[in-house]
């Protein structure tokens, strides 16, 4: 499951836009931060997990999130300031066994257009000449379609959601928020040609009063994916603070919880900083991303690993690129990868919550705080050059790491009762990735 938040510069502090999004996955499957350099292609087709399309000559540049095993990204930029995510929305229409993933199109869309509205119709281009289609996962069978926020260094911005090959979009004036429902009734902007009828024909709706999210959506696993209650609250949380929304507000969003004192043994589908829970709560924030834009300079802040609210936005930049060390990754525990090591950390954290949880929390939220003044001042002012940047992400990292190896020397030497139920799900997850907590 994920929550996408955004704010145009007519609802910013810093008359900039900002977008923001926590990617929800299984809790074993690694999500890679990393820059895509832009490319001369010589080969004619581009190949995706179940179909192929023409390649073009050139992409951009792009700088995105994505799971491990897929081409596609959840979230992301590219040079030309476009930036886009994606949610997975469950609807009536026939889920196809072979097309273009979501995360497939929107890669596609950051490495081929340099604006919103051009990403807004090849998106749309895509879904209606190849169709999106296919398992989202790795090694089981998640069939949805695909809901898209897409935004520019302009400050458009737009919401796509569609059902199969139909769709609808909005543009996006001051704020939005969406999670894993659909949420146009009938005030779109755009349309495809036969939504109306279809809806009517195939679904029953009403003409006179048609509702696109109602009479699309399958109630019952949007009702089990709790999308209503998130979005509600990202979205009253961003009308209740227009003209004054700043990147610090957009993280306290995103590490929020459905209530508070908050104990992941007791956590639920509402929350937005979503932990693993077995059965009743098989998704975890698997990574988190902060974009802020303007018309002269971009900033990225991302966790580049799972639970946000434990884990330290660090500023990165196409240019500065990320210094991670990047060694084959897989579905399978290994110490020496990023984000295996710190998701290794937030598990034992998560074991001993009440004793360890606000302690870790302070200490990555007072490094971060230090970091971000300085950069923001630079972005604010338009001095974030590519040496600067470089500098700053690198402090970034390495202040985490310091952080990240004495927590983890600390965590041997506290003794824990996590609440047994919950111990065992965690355990037993972890076991399977030949991870030992």
């Amino acid at each position: 499951m994920c929550d996408i938040i955004l704010a145009t510069p007519k609802a910013t502090k810093h008359k900039i836009l900002l977008f923001g999004k926590n990617s929800d996955r299984h809790p074993d499957e690694p999500q890679i931060l990393e820059v895509i350099p832009r490319k001369r292609h010589e080969e004619d087709t581009l190949r995706l997990r179940y179909v192929k399309i023409p390649q073009v000559k050139e992409t951009y540049a792009v700088l995105i999130s994505r799971p491990w095993w897929t081409y596609g990204a959840e979230m992301g930029m590219n040079e030309h300031g476009v930036v886009i995510g994606n949610v997975a929305v469950f609807t009536k229409e026939p889920y196809e066994k072979k097309g273009l993933l979501g995360m497939e199109i929107l890669r596609i869309a950051l490495e081929r257009t340099t604006n919103a509205l051009d990403a807004l119709r090849l998106i749309i281009n895509l879904i209606e000449e190849i169709g999106q289609g296919g398992s989202h996962a790795y090694n089981r069978k998640f069939m949805y379609h695909n809901s898209f926020v897409i935004a520019d260094k302009t400050g458009e911005a737009w919401v796509l959601e569609t059902v199969g090959k139909y769709w609808v979009a909005k543009k996006i004036d001051t704020v939005y928020s969406i999670s894993n429902g659909l949420t146009i009734t009938n005030d779109w902007d755009l349309v495809h040609d036969e939504l109306v009828k279809h809806g009517v024909s195939k679904h029953g709706c009403s003409r006179d009063n048609f509702n696109f999210a109602k009479c699309y959506s399958d109630k019952i696993m949007t009702y089990l994916a709790k999308s209503k209650e998130r979005r509600v609250f990202t979205y009253s949380k961003l009308l209740g603070r227009e003209d004054n929304i700043d990147v610090y507000y957009a993280m306290e969003i995103l590490r929020s919880h459905h209530k508070e004192p908050y104990h992941p043994a007791k956590g639920s589908m509402k929350d937005i900083c979503m932990h693993y829970g077995g059965l009743h709560r098989p998704s975890q924030t698997a990574s988190s991303m902060i974009v802020l834009l303007n018309e002269n300079n971009h900033l990225v802040l991302a966790t580049a690993a799972s639970n946000p609210c434990l884990t330290m936005y660090k500023p990165v930049t196409i240019e500065s690129g990320i210094p991670i060390t990047y060694i084959p990754i897989t579905n399978k525990y290994d110490p020496r990868s990023y984000w295996w090591k710190i998701e290794y950390l937030n598990r034992k954290i998560q074991l001993c919550y009440d004793k360890l949880a606000h302690y870790h929390a302070a200490k990555i939220k007072e490094a971060e705080e230090q970091i971000l003044e300085k950069t923001l001042q630079y972005f604010y002012s338009g001095k974030l050059t590519e040496g600067v940047a470089k500098n700053i992400v690198h402090q970034a990292f390495n202040i985490e790491e310091e952080i990240i190896s004495k927590d983890l020397e600390f965590l041997t030497k506290v003794k824990c009762r996590p609440p047994l139920l919950y111990s065992l799900i965690l355990k037993y997850s972890s076991r399977k990735v030949s991870m030992h907590l």
